[in-house]
């Protein structure tokens, strides 16, 4: 990640030089707000306003109401069915994290602080074409590379 990535307002957007592939890991460090909502991470084929279209390889949404992290891909502009199943909520208000996005061949693996979260079968075959990541919601960033 670059110095240049626009991260304010609590949104990060970064540039994943050369697309994603097998074998890189993503991590974003934060602390959770004190009275949060959601958490917004995405990863797309380009920095994604909401008048353009990218395909978006991997969104997890966190959401601190129903202690779910909903996981998702847009494909050619549809979004798949979500997949929802957790084996515990690690994310809690005023509390840092460090999260983990590691890709693998078949999936995204997700840790958190360590811990294994979920996993996220690929839809997208193109990884490499994954080239935005885009962090936002209720929390302070202290760290995405």
């Amino acid at each position: 990640m670059e110095e240049q990535d626009k991260k304010d307002n609590g949104e990060y957007i970064g540039e994943i030089k050369g697309g994603l592939r097998p074998s890189m890991k993503l991590v974003v460090m934060g602390i959770v707000d004190k009275k949060p909502k959601s958490i917004e991470v995405t990863l797309s084929s380009k920095p994604q306003e909401e008048q353009t279209e990218g395909d978006v390889g991997l969104q997890l949404k966190v959401s601190f109401m129903d202690k779910a992290v909903q996981r998702n891909a847009r494909l050619a502009g549809k979004w798949g069915p979500s997949e929802n199943t957790l084996s515990f909520f690690p994310f809690a208000p005023g509390e840092a994290f460090k999260m983990e996005i590691v890709c693998e061949h078949q999936q995204f693996r997700i840790l958190v602080d360590g811990q294994p979260l979920c996993g996220f079968t690929h839809r997208l075959s193109q990884l490499a074409s994954l080239t935005a990541l885009r962090v936002f919601g209720d929390l302070q960033l202290t760290k995405v590379a």
